[in-house]
């Protein structure tokens, strides 16, 4: 016997299916002490004219990450329906009480949304949303662009992402908007765990699907926002939803072929980075070093790059635990 699963409790504000533009609230009820029957508003823009492909455009799946929720609330308020053909979704603040509290999970529930999917109707509010994206906005996608960058914890080199899938046309169909997204670097990503990941539940729905690592370190700059409007709007033209030029830039290409790209810390202590990010380095190269904050007199434990490559993600903040990522170093395609 199949499970029918019940129906989500989110109800939308606006009609995805009309043409013009929308802007309005994925509504989810909850329940809580300060309003008996109240609810989650997750802002979403349709903007839709006539026929064509649908792009879905999320920003705030991690609520410390702030150049998708900036590029994408900017797009919402100018992009017009007569300059569009099909149908572009906008939801620039996916975990909203995340976003809203300027954390990475929600303050509801701890979900971390990004490991959620595909999501229960009836379960936390974090997976309400997820299942609300897994059976309702997901399937109405033929692209989907998750704007990330570091969030508080970790930085990146600028980079648009895509993951290596078995699905040729469906991987040269993600590679291609990952390289018209023209960030200054192109990652083929390599996951710890995909598993209840957005990316694997667009995925695995056949989705064109992209991403980004835009910086870190908990805020925006100037310059990641303007990569990450730039790119966002390249999508856009590239996937024939916008009419003009995709404003090209040389991107380097970098690929995670395997673990090693990895380094984690198995200390406690203070985080003295020896090779900045974009930067090369080698095998054996001690690119970190963990201090103890207990004690004077100890000696540093070393960490060694275990693959030649370029730096391209560090730990953000001076103080790390066992278990934490130090370090990501790709190797360069030619």
């Amino acid at each position: 016997m199949t499970d029918v699963l019940r129906d989500n409790p989110i109800s939308p504000t606006v009609d995805f299916d009309r043409d013009g533009i929308q802007h309005g609230f994925l509504k989810l009820p909850y329940s809580r002490d300060d309003s008996a029957w109240g609810a989650v508003m997750i802002p979403v823009t349709v903007v839709k004219n006539g026929s064509g492909p649908t792009a879905l455009l999320t920003g705030g799946n991690h609520g410390d990450e702030y150049e998708g929720p900036l590029a994408l609330s900017k797009l919402a308020q100018r992009l017009r329906a007569q300059d569009v053909t099909g149908r572009v979704i906008i939801v620039p603040f996916m975990n909203t009480p995340a976003v809203q509290a300027g954390s990475r999970t929600s303050p509801i529930d701890k979900g971390n949304l990004n490991r959620s999917f595909p999501g229960k109707p009836d379960g936390t509010v974090t997976q309400k949303i997820a299942d609300y994206f897994q059976r309702t906005l997901l399937p109405m996608a033929d692209v989907v662009l998750d704007v990330h960058s570091g969030g508080k914890t970790l930085d990146f080199l600028p980079f648009a992402a895509c993951h290596m899938l078995p699905d040729a046309a469906q991987d040269a169909a993600c590679a291609a908007g990952m390289r018209a997204f023209a960030a200054p670097y192109c990652m083929r990503m390599l996951e710890l765990d995909a598993v209840g990941m957005y990316d694997t539940a667009a995925e695995e729905q056949g989705k064109v699907f992209v991403t980004t690592e835009l910086g870190g370190g908990g805020s925006s700059t100037a310059k990641s926002l303007a990569i990450a409007e730039r790119g966002v709007r390249n999508l856009l033209i590239h996937f024939g939803l916008l009419q003009g030029e995709i404003e090209a830039g040389e991107s380097v290409m970098l690929d995670m072929p395997d673990g090693d790209c990895f380094v984690a810390s198995e200390d406690d202590g203070l985080l003295e980075m020896c090779r900045d990010l974009g930067e090369l380095v080698e095998k054996g190269e001690v690119i970190a070093r963990v201090h103890s904050a207990r004690r004077t007199g100890a000696p540093a434990a070393e960490y060694r790059a275990k693959r030649s490559g370029l730096l391209a993600a560090r730990h953000f903040p001076g103080l790390v635990k066992s278990g934490d990522t130090l370090a990501v170093i790709a190797e360069v395609v030619d």
